[in-house]
């Protein structure tokens, strides 16, 4: 957005009564997200700041801060736990972040359907709904700061996709209502299908107020790690395991060579060891027992999330999705990562290519989930950081072959991330919702500046 001369003094005037954060600490903390993972968003990042941070408490607050945005033509970037992994949240043009974290109250709970704020963290969420006997469809690995506002304005599947799918798979988002920007807000009313329009938008349309999300009888779900002598048996063993038969919540595979990033499993993960972490259902045990045997491996560890903690175990969700990356920077941060979507029917083929031709450059890390109601395969690949020109001849490579395709995360743009094209549905609705363009600007190729018009 082109520069322009603003009265913050007069802005913070009529920002009045609501929470303002002016302290340039505070603001630069809560103008990030995890997008660290990345070099290259790293350096590019570095000094995007908020002019003012606004906490909203109540739908009012909201309204008010969207009011103050269209009247100054502000830039408004909406924040929730901050725990993505590619600048969603980062506010490229200053202006305002709005964090709706304050708004987190769990607003109905009935049979298969929960609604809440958009501020809600998933874990407080979850143990809401388990007083009722059920439980949130899926969720990230992050779900203790995560809220849902941010996992479905940023978000893709995560935990219990491979029971339920993706968030975008009909059934598991029932309905949305959204605020608009302008000089007199809005609220939109979004139901099934139509929440589409603002799921995975990075904000870029609207700032949503409340959601109602499916749910699913509670299971006190095993968590379990299978171990194999080579990866291919792994990858065999995940492809074997998707199916109806075998009841899971997850199952990721992950290289021997992140052993040492989860020393405290001990000889639960050893390094001469692949791993299979999983989420099985109790009755389900017996088949995976047999079914890892078959394939050459066994299981070391299984229990509860309760039995693990009181033996001072991670659960296995912190061993899979983006915690699996999170695991080794936090060691070794000359590390970065790639997601890479593979050709479905899943051909483990395809791996065992990538691991003879990266060797020690690439560690392998494979998540089995459903879209679409067919089972598949998709990576989160630790990548040892080169520099930028080796990390897309990687990209080059692994999309040369075998159907790949590579969703980048070390780009800010929805497009440029992996949706590979623009989502005219989405740029439609952030005509209504965003009629001046001022909803986290140069986060979507899908808006150009001559849409832009007066509200």
């Amino acid at each position: 957005m082109p520069a322009r001369t603003v009265d913050w003094d007069a802005v913070a005037r009529d920002l009045h009564g609501l929470n303002v954060i002016a302290s340039p600490g505070q603001r630069k903390q809560l103008s990030k997200d995890f997008y660290w993972y990345s070099p290259i968003l790293t350096e590019q990042l570095a000094g995007c700041v908020a002019d003012l941070v606004v906490k909203v408490s109540t739908e009012d607050d909201v309204r008010q801060a969207a009011a103050v945005a269209a009247k100054w033509q502000l830039p408004l970037t909406v924040r929730g736990g901050g725990t993505g992994n590619y600048g969603q949240c980062v506010p490229l043009s200053g202006g305002l972040v709005l964090d709706v974290t304050p708004m987190c109250r769990v607003l109905d709970i009935g049979p298969g359907r929960v609604r809440v704020q958009a501020g809600a963290r998933m874990h407080d969420i979850e143990a809401a709904v388990a007083e009722t006997g059920q439980a949130l469809r899926m969720w990230p690995s992050t779900w203790h700061v995560a809220t849902i506002g941010g996992f479905i304005a940023g978000g893709f599947g995560g935990i219990g996709s491979i029971r339920h799918g993706i968030l975008r798979d009909p059934g598991n988002l029932l309905r949305a209502r959204v605020m608009t920007v302008e000089r007199e807000p809005r609220v939109i009313e979004l139901a099934g299908d139509e929440i589409q329009q603002v799921h995975h938008a990075y904000g870029t349309n609207g700032v949503i107020l409340d959601v109602e999300v499916a749910l699913s009888p509670a299971v006190d779900w095993v968590h379990c790690i299978a171990l194999f002598p080579s990866y291919r048996q792994v990858m065999d063993f995940g492809v074997a395991a998707s199916t109806p038969a075998i009841e899971l919540f997850l199952l990721s595979a992950v290289d021997a060579r992140f052993s040492p990033y989860y020393a405290n499993l001990g000889e639960h993960f050893p390094p001469d060891r692949h791993a299979m972490f999983m989420m099985a259902a109790p009755g389900s045990m017996p088949a995976l027992h047999a079914l890892a045997e078959a394939h050459g491996g066994r299981i070391s560890l299984a229990g509860t999330e309760a039995a693990l903690h009181a033996m001072g175990l991670p659960p296995a969700y912190e061993c899979a999705y983006n915690h699996t990356t999170l695991q080794a920077l936090k060691v070794d941060r000359s590390w970065t990562y790639l997601q890479v979507a593979y050709a479905q029917p899943f051909d483990p083929a395809v791996v065992d290519r990538h691991i003879a031709l990266f060797g020690d450059d690439v560690l392998q890390h494979h998540e089995f989930a459903r879209a679409g109601g067919e089972y598949g395969t998709f990576a989160i690949l630790l990548v040892r950081w080169k520099g930028e020109a080796h990390q897309y001849e990687l990209i080059r490579e692994i999309e040369s072959e075998g159907g790949c395709v590579i969703f980048n995360p070390h780009v800010v743009t929805i497009e440029d991330g992996g949706m590979k094209t623009i989502d005219t549905q989405q740029i439609d609705f952030k005509k209504q919702s965003d009629p001046m363009g001022l909803m986290n600007p140069g986060k979507t190729r899908g808006w150009t500046p001559d849409m832009a018009r007066e509200a």
